[in-house]
């Protein structure tokens, strides 16, 4: 079995070849963009010390093991999701039972939870502007390839992607993406993604966001970019994410779009 935090350890980099003669990956943290070479124990170091990797994990994941072994010196056990489980079923099945007051009180609903789930990074060709339309001009972006990393394995994104945009009058952008994965595995799973959403913000910044001299310069802060993530394959190693829900943040860097999905449990 892996250390603790090791998955954590994973879902926050992105793993490449910077030169195609390179025998070894590197890896790019995906909180403040430090590139190292791919080393787990190296990786993990960085993590203890990276201030927007702690900070997110504040937010975010207050019982991240990492976060836990930077604050306090040593990593903390989490408790199985199957438990919690169990308690909410227990406390509503009980609750039902065993009380005669209204519906609300006596049958608690167990409030989703976000866990984060995966990283993906896709090189983007340049926009097809496809024309005005009655809903908003349409544009066209097909994608080159790409790379993903997290929980449930890591991999490369097959070129010939494409995401179908709609621009609103305010310059609010909605996302309508379609990707296939393909895992590490031998042989691989290919796993086909669904994302769908909102990019929207100021008008100055959405833009700058259309401008390819001046991505680099807006602050991902600035903007909001929110997709919906569905997942579906055939592959039996992967029939899991067939059920699954995911909600993600992206950010535009350059030719690149890059997301940070969490799982809703």
């Amino acid at each position: 079995m892996g250390r603790i935090g090791d998955g954590d350890i994973h879902a926050a980099y992105i793993e490449f070849r910077a030169k195609e003669s390179d025998k070894c990956l590197s890896a790019q943290c995906v909180h403040c963009h430090s590139i190292r070479a791919k080393n787990t124990s190296r990786q993990r170091a960085h993590l203890l010390e990276c201030p927007a990797f702690l900070n997110t994990m504040k937010e975010h994941n207050p019982d991240n093991p990492i976060l836990h072994e930077a604050l306090n010196g040593t990593p903390t056990q989490h408790t199985p999701a199957k438990s919690h489980k169990k308690r909410d079923l227990d406390s509503m099945v009980n609750g039902f039972q065993g009380s005669t007051s209204s519906a609300p009180q006596s049958f608690p609903i167990p409030k989703p939870q976000l866990e984060r789930d995966f990283q993906m990074s896709v090189q983007l060709n340049p926009k097809i502007s496809v024309g005005p339309g009655i809903w908003g001009q349409r544009n066209w972006v097909s994608f080159v390839s790409g790379h993903w990393n997290g929980r449930f394995g890591k991999g490369t994104v097959v070129p010939g992607g494409q995401d179908s945009q709609l621009i609103a009058p305010d310059l609010s952008t909605h996302i309508d993406a379609n990707y296939l994965l393909q895992t590490h595995d031998h042989p691989p799973a290919f796993i086909a993604v669904k994302m769908d959403g909102w990019r929207v913000g100021p008008r100055d910044v959405l833009e700058k966001l259309e401008d390819p001299s001046q991505i680099d310069e807006v602050d991902p802060k600035t903007y909001s970019f929110r997709v919906n993530v569905h997942m579906e394959t055939g592959d039996a190693r992967y029939l899991i994410l067939n059920t699954g829900m995911w909600v993600a943040s992206g950010v535009r860097r350059g030719t690149e779009v890059i997301y940070d999905a969490f799982r809703v449990i």
